[in-house]
């Protein structure tokens, strides 16, 4: 048997500069919102990348590829998804345009130079850590996936679900 929806009003804090946000979440907000957490939930963006381990251009990829799915996402929804900033279709953009855009903005063209002077015979993981900035990059991906943590948590809010309930003690 499906259950009711039941409208919220809810109140979220973000980064960047947007500060608190508060509405009524609706259906379609609340639907919209379970799937930008499942897309986000699911990737490195809020998992931690151990120095050791992975790519930096792996995690610039999943981070760009955010962007496509939210767009997906909000259109799939409709303009009741909403785009003021207290919506979660708003919500969303300002988090792609002033938390996720000047990340990469700044970091995928400096990546990308360095791996055009990859040698052949050099693996792209051991050329990465060869690289000056991978250090700072990854310590900054870590500043990033706190920020984008308190995003996922008011998406979690907006589509009624907790990290307890999904057995997310840590993302």
């Amino acid at each position: 048997m499906a259950q009711s929806f039941k409208p919220d009003k809810i109140s979220v804090g973000l980064p960047w500069g947007i500060g608190t946000l508060e509405w009524t979440v609706d259906e379609t907000e609340q639907r919209a919102a379970w799937s930008l957490y499942v897309e986000l939930v699911t990737r490195i963006a809020v998992q931690p990348l151990p120095n050791d381990q992975g790519l930096v251009r792996e995690a610039l990829t999943s981070l760009y590829k955010l962007f496509e799915t939210t767009r997906e996402t909000l259109k799939e929804a409709g303009p009741q998804v909403g785009a003021a900033e207290n919506s979660v279709g708003g919500m969303a953009i300002a988090v792609l345009n002033k938390g996720l855009r000047p990340f990469l903005s700044r970091w995928h063209p400096l990546l990308q130079s360095w791996e055009e002077s990859r040698g052949a015979g050099v693996s792209p993981q051991e050329h990465e850590k060869t690289w000056a900035q991978e250090a700072v990059v990854r310590q900054e991906l870590e500043t990033l996936r706190g920020e984008l943590s308190q995003y996922c948590e008011a998406l979690a809010i907006a589509a009624g679900v907790s990290k307890t309930m999904l057995g997310d003690d840590e993302w």
